[in-house]
């Protein structure tokens, strides 16, 4: 699972882990636009031009820790999906929900490509 928000080592949300391994250190393909949501959580966005490559962290997740943890604590504007990494691997990963793109308030970060950049500024 690749996770580029709070569920990230010393994350307000990293315990929603249970402990699960972290793999590597990851990059998404340039393939995403990045977005930080009403300026509580990070959200990618599949594009097909005009994409960033966004870090984040790779997790070696069981099914019942995304089941029973992970998902029931994502945001509602947030919805599970499979990406592709840098290396051309697939992941699960979550993405903004199409209908909420013109409900929320999108701050494009694509520029920074790291919720941690992010949350320096």
């Amino acid at each position: 699972m690749f996770l580029n928000g709070g569920g990230m080592r010393g994350g307000p949300l990293h315990h929603q882990l249970r402990g699960a391994p972290l793999v590597r250190q990851a990059r998404t393909a340039p393939k995403y636009r990045f977005y930080a949501v009403d300026d509580r959580f990070p959200a990618l966005e599949p594009v097909s031009s005009g994409g960033v490559a966004v870090a984040g962290e790779l997790y070696d997740l069981p099914m019942e820790t995304l089941r029973d943890s992970l998902l029931p604590a994502e945001p509602r504007e947030l919805e599970l999906s499979v990406i592709e990494l840098d290396d051309g691997s697939p992941s699960l990963a979550v993405v903004l929900r199409r209908e909420f793109r013109l409900e929320a308030t999108l701050t494009d970060i694509s520029h920074l490509a790291s919720w941690r950049e992010y949350q320096r500024d």
